[in-house]
């Protein structure tokens, strides 16, 4: 298809939507949404969780049925009634969640869904030529269960790139990568747009992220474009604002991103904020020490160790957590953290050591015995361990309390649930059509307070937050924050695990710096400087 240009000069863009409309039931997810794409340019599309992003492009994929508007490819009308449709047109997505098949290799995946003979060799090459084009090393005989989050998202881009695209969509491509990955991917998608005049449209809810890799930006809030323009004229600010139809600190993007600077403030709204008699120098934003601090541990871990094959994967880790406190774990990602979330969430048994809570050793072999015992988790991987998404929200909700909406005989009383969820769904701003919604149908934050309202709910003593944050847009960051401030506050042990440097700064009582699995040095907030923790991840002590 032929590229029009406009008398002016300028190319007309390679991709425009024009009040495009998708609705379900009450739900307006697209709300007559304009936008246009140029080749040579990277467009952020910018928004909340739920705000519309992703259903907008399924629409473009042919995922979805648009109920109004019309799209236009290099200028002319078409329809994209199915994937192989949009595909033929020239676009392409690399998807916020991986769609790679673990036990495959590289070259495997890549090809899947090709048609016609199999040639290894031909594949393999291809990868290879793919690769090195675009700056994206990969081995096309790796496994891909074998492959860090930073490569995964490598193979993914390669399966996209070499079907030439003109137009290529990401979702939240950064949400597992480390700030370094982020910035090699940024790297080469400056490059495709450079060097090969392809149109990309970034989606993300990252502030800095778009600020820095975009050079237009679109914002939806709820269904509907609610600001567009050059990036270069925005601000962290006025995007935030725009996102969520408030004003907003930006504490909790920096902290997330690492990316702007941590702004220590109290969590009231601008323009509430009331005096108080807090230390000079002390942030507003927690307390100067745990709530009990002096008490004994109620989370003691203990000579924690866990091997894979001659590798120890955790090395007789040891740590401390005591009422009201919370304890940043920090460390750089494949360091053990993984490995210890899932053992805290009861999926594996340590081969040695132990974990204990409020002074009582908990039995691990036993199924639920962490959850007995008062522990709860926010883990990694919400999708595996988090919810179950076939689910509704009030299943979801109620999973782990059934003996609160049984009734005689141990039938489970569906008015009992249905209110407790509602409960729920109010307290912790789960937002959704009503507590029958499938959970695979919310957006990632209303998701994460489903985790997070089903495990507060239950009381625990210990609370575990693992990667809280991920995929979470700025308001989202914010509130996750506030919520963890608030358990810590009424007395809950706080387990932070992070990546996210600034996060684990801004919010930890002490910081704990775990490096091949075992944990190498405990520090206050005053030691936890950027230089020092860096020393400890590296492996330097002193």
């Amino acid at each position: 298809m032929e590229r029009t240009v406009h008398t002016d000069g300028h190319t007309a863009p390679a991709l425009t939507l024009r009040g495009v409309s998708k609705r379900y039931g009450p739900v307006v997810a697209c709300d007559a949404v304009d936008l246009a794409v140029r080749p040579g340019e990277i467009h952020g599309l910018l928004g909340e969780n739920g705000a519309g992003k992703s259903t907008l492009m399924k629409i473009l994929l042919g995922l979805v049925h648009r109920d109004a508007g019309n799209i236009l490819r290099d200028g002319e009308l078409v329809e994209i009634d199915t994937p192989q449709r949009a595909a033929d047109l020239g676009l392409g997505m690399v998807h916020q969640h991986f769609s790679l098949i673990d036990p495959l290799t590289v070259w495997e995946n890549v090809i899947m869904g090709d048609s016609g003979r199999v040639d290894k060799g031909a594949a393999c090459a291809q990868v290879e030529q793919v690769a090195e084009r675009y700056g994206l090393p990969i081995d096309p005989m790796a496994r891909v269960d074998r492959l860090s989050a930073g490569e995964r998202q490598r193979v993914e881009l390669i399966k996209c790139l070499r079907r030439d695209p003109s137009v290529l969509i990401l979702d939240e491509p950064t949400s597992v990568l480390t700030q370094a990955e982020s910035a090699e991917l940024f790297t080469v998608l400056r490059r495709v747009v450079q060097a090969e005049n392809r149109a990309v449209i970034l989606i993300s809810h990252k502030l800095a992220e778009i600020i820095a890799a975009t050079d237009q930006v679109t914002v939806l809030r709820r269904g509907a474009v609610v600001f567009h323009g050059p990036t270069a004229r925005t601000t962290p600010q006025l995007l935030a604002r725009q996102m969520v139809g408030r004003e907003v600190s930006l504490r909790a993007e920096s902290a997330a991103l690492g990316m702007l600077p941590v702004e220590r403030t109290g969590d009231q709204p601008a323009g509430d904020q009331p005096a108080d008699d807090r230390p000079a120098g002390q942030p507003a934003d927690r307390p100067a020490e745990p709530a009990t601090a002096g008490s004994p541990p109620v989370l003691r871990l203990r000579d924690l160790t866990v091997l894979l094959g001659e590798l120890r994967i955790l090395d007789a880790l040891n740590l401390d957590v005591a009422p009201g406190e919370i304890v940043g774990l920090y460390g750089v990602e494949g360091n053990g953290q993984a490995t210890l979330g899932d053992l805290l969430s009861g999926l594996l048994v340590p081969d040695s050591g132990t974990v204990e809570i409020g002074g009582e050793p908990v039995d691990l072999d036993r199924a639920g015995a962490l959850h007995t015992a008062g522990l709860g988790i926010v883990p990694e991987d919400r999708h595996r361990s988090g919810v179950v998404l076939d689910m509704t929200i009030a299943e979801n909700l109620v999973m782990k309390s059934l003996a609160r909406v049984s009734g005689s005989g141990g039938v489970l009383s569906r008015r009992r649930i249905q209110q407790i969820a509602r409960q729920r769904m109010t307290e912790f701003n789960i937002i959704a059509p009503s507590p029958d919604t499938p959970v695979r149908s919310l957006s990632g934050g209303n998701q994460q307070r489903v985790v997070l309202a089903r495990e507060l709910s239950a009381g625990p003593r210990v609370l575990i937050a693992a990667q809280p944050t991920h995929g979470l847009d700025v308001g989202a960051i914010e509130d996750m924050y506030v919520r963890l401030r608030q358990a810590a506050a009424e007395g809950v042990a706080v387990l932070l695990i992070s990546t996210e440097l600034e996060e684990v700064m801004a919010l930890s009582d002490r910081v704990a710096v775990i490096s091949s699995g075992r944990i190498v040095g405990v520090l206050d907030p005053a030691e936890a400087t950027a230089e020092r923790l860096g020393m400890l991840v590296g492996g330097v002590s002193q």
